[in-house]
């Protein structure tokens, strides 16, 4: 059963899972879902790991504190998180703005992580980046999260996967519509200043990239320029998937992230 609980001014929706004694693992969500983006992976990875999922602030059960964000708070809402759980070190993964939280983890609080899962994210802001994001925070404010489904469907999920599974295409389109626009807007806010590119020959922790062959988003060269500029980087590219990587292809993600965490599935 999910637990709000108070870190930061704000309050979290948290979700742990697994055997108590197991080595931790910490599942962060992408803009506009919440933590049961990672329902599919949850029956095999709570065989190995204690699991703590949370809703990023602004985001499913969690509180929508005033904006904007920066991800300095994202980052630190972490380390509460850790810290309220007592976990000293644990692994992370996130996707997409999770995957953006998990750099700054690895910048900034190394010494807390066996190793980092970047999914399916960029580290900076190309030309145009922070105008494309203007667009949809003056989309969200005059129309609300119910006009940014669609489009954010093509982007998510490929076409075959929409086809093949119009009830969890369904579901994930519910999850962004559920969204609280001032959360989306906050954290919206937060990825337009994005900055840790040019500082990823600092990261110090092993680092996984994970990212979708078709994602428009974070394109396989982005990601694969990302792993070469961080000290021993790994970049895992998933074959016909999207933007959501995780749902996209499930069976070629999992056997992607299983070798870095050091299980079998």
């Amino acid at each position: 059963m999910s637990q709000r609980v108070a870190v930061n001014g704000t309050e979290l929706n948290t979700l742990i899972e697994g055997p108590a004694d197991a080595p931790w693992l910490v599942l962060s969500n992408s803009l506009g879902s919440n933590l049961h983006m990672w329902d599919a992976q949850i029956p095999w990875l709570t065989r190995h790991f204690r699991v703590l999922r949370y809703d990023t602030r602004g985001h499913g059960a969690s509180a929508t504190p005033p904006g904007p964000y920066r991800f300095e708070d994202l980052v630190a809402d972490v380390i509460a998180l850790m810290d309220l759980n007592r976990i000293d070190k644990a692994h992370f993964m996130g996707l997409s703005m999770g995957g953006m939280t998990a750099l700054g983890l690895a910048l900034a609080h190394a010494e807390r992580f066996k190793g980092l899962i970047c999914c399916a994210a960029r580290a900076d802001g190309p030309p145009g980046f922070a105008a494309m994001w203007d667009e949809r925070i003056a989309q969200v404010r005059a129309q609300g999260m119910g006009g940014l489904v669609q489009g954010t469907l093509e982007r998510w999920l490929t076409e075959g996967f929409r086809q093949r599974q119009p009830a969890q295409t369904e579901r994930i389109g519910q999850m962004i519509r559920n969204t609280d626009p001032a959360g989306y807007v906050g954290c919206a806010q937060a990825i337009q200043q994005l900055d840790y590119l040019r500082h990823l020959e600092k990261v110090s922790v092993p680092m996984l990239y994970v990212g979708g062959e078709v994602d428009a988003g974070a394109m396989p060269d982005v990601m694969q320029a990302m792993a070469d500029r961080t000290p021993g980087g790994i970049y895992r590219m998933i074959p016909d998937a999207a933007h959501i990587v995780n749902i996209d292809n499930q069976d070629a993600f999992d056997a992607a992230i299983a070798p870095f965490l050091g299980i079998d599935r």
